[in-house]
């Protein structure tokens, strides 16, 4: 759990507090006290896990909305290219894998090394706490990391092997796919609202 999912469960306990309390003061019976109590803590839960999970909700529900025609889906392979759409944040994500694991990644040209959060190395069976000690510019400034090397990175059907991370657990839940990624791809670009990824020529082999 991160610093901002952290702060999110305070702030839903001290509401909860604050209607028990405000129960407690009209000495209604206790049984319909918690009651109410156990339902405003199933609201609230499922709105924290809405709200933890939204990217992965708006990204099945994009998902859904191409199967039916109604939307555009925000990746797509043709081949080994992938085009992804602009979301509507401003930014690139990508359904990405890293040593198997699924994450949703965004693509940062900016980012000179890709970075993961430590759940997603955790995950991906990545060892970083004996990786050199770096130290990486964010936009909330400069944080501590650590180096270390994923096996295998896939968008699509586009991969690379062995590309190093950096890993720090002030990431947050952020994935990001920088520039040691895209410089393997034979080409990326953006054409309108979006952005191309195409894979290196194959190499001739002589029977």
């Amino acid at each position: 759990m991160n610093e901002s999912q952290i702060v999110q469960l305070v702030a839903l306990v001290g509401f909860l507090v604050l209607v028990l309390g405000s129960l407690s003061v009209r000495r209604l019976p206790l049984g319909f006290i918690l009651k109410t109590i156990i339902g405003w803590a199933v609201i609230g839960g499922l709105i924290y896990l809405v709200v933890v999970n939204r990217h992965t909700i708006l990204d099945q529900l994009n998902t859904l909305g191409a199967r039916i025609g109604v939307s555009e889906a925000p990746q797509i392979a043709e081949g080994e290219t992938v085009r992804i759409r602009l979301s509507p944040d401003g930014h690139f994500w990508a359904r990405a894998t890293i040593n198997g694991v699924e994450r949703r990644m965004l693509i940062d040209s900016g980012a000179t090394v890709s970075a993961i959060s430590a759940t997603t190395a955790q995950a991906a069976g990545i060892d970083y706490d004996r990786g050199a000690p770096v130290r990486v510019s964010t936009a909330n400034g400069t944080v501590e990391a650590r180096r270390a090397r994923a096996e295998r990175v896939e968008v699509g059907p586009l991969g690379t092997d062995d590309l190093v991370v950096f890993v720090a657990p002030s990431f947050g839940d952020l994935d990001v796919l920088g520039m040691n990624f895209l410089s393997r791809l034979r080409s990326w670009r953006v054409e309108g609202n979006v952005l191309i990824l195409e894979p290196q020529p194959r190499t001739a082999t002589s029977a």
